[in-house]
């Protein structure tokens, strides 16, 4: 089944690795009819704004999404981050658990959507602590 993506003027993705950037006159449609990795504008984290050790997290797992030819790498980059940020703040230990499973299970997409809920949670205990 084919995946229609609007990008908006100066809109970016990355599309099976490769960083896709609309031109900044108009909207533009996208029909991917084949299975690869995608990543809205929105749900891209650079590697100098991956400044917190849930960031990180989240970076380790985009690209192992992303990233198909190195992702042993990226997945043990992981480990590691995880490993340290569960022994800083146990009461992470759910989400990692989770966001391990479905590493586990290769599903990167899903992963990244908890680690969202993971940098969340990083920021509201912050702010409570500040």
């Amino acid at each position: 089944m084919a995946l229609k993506i609007t990008l908006k003027p100066n809109e970016k993705m990355i599309l099976g690795g490769t960083v896709v950037v609309n031109g900044s006159s108009m909207s533009s449609d996208l029909i991917i009819e084949y299975k690869v990795p995608i990543l809205r504008q929105k749900d891209i984290l650079s590697e100098k704004d991956a400044n917190s050790p849930s960031k990180r997290i989240y970076f380790a797992i985009q690209l192992m999404y992303i990233d198909d030819e190195h992702r042993d790498i990226h997945q043990n980059i992981y480990l590691q981050l995880a490993k340290e940020l569960v022994q800083a703040a146990p009461s992470t230990t759910g989400l990692i658990d989770k966001i391990s499973e479905y590493i586990l299970s290769d599903k990167y997409y899903p992963a990244l959507k908890l680690a969202k809920n993971l940098i969340a949670y990083e920021e509201e205990a912050l702010s409570c602590v500040q």
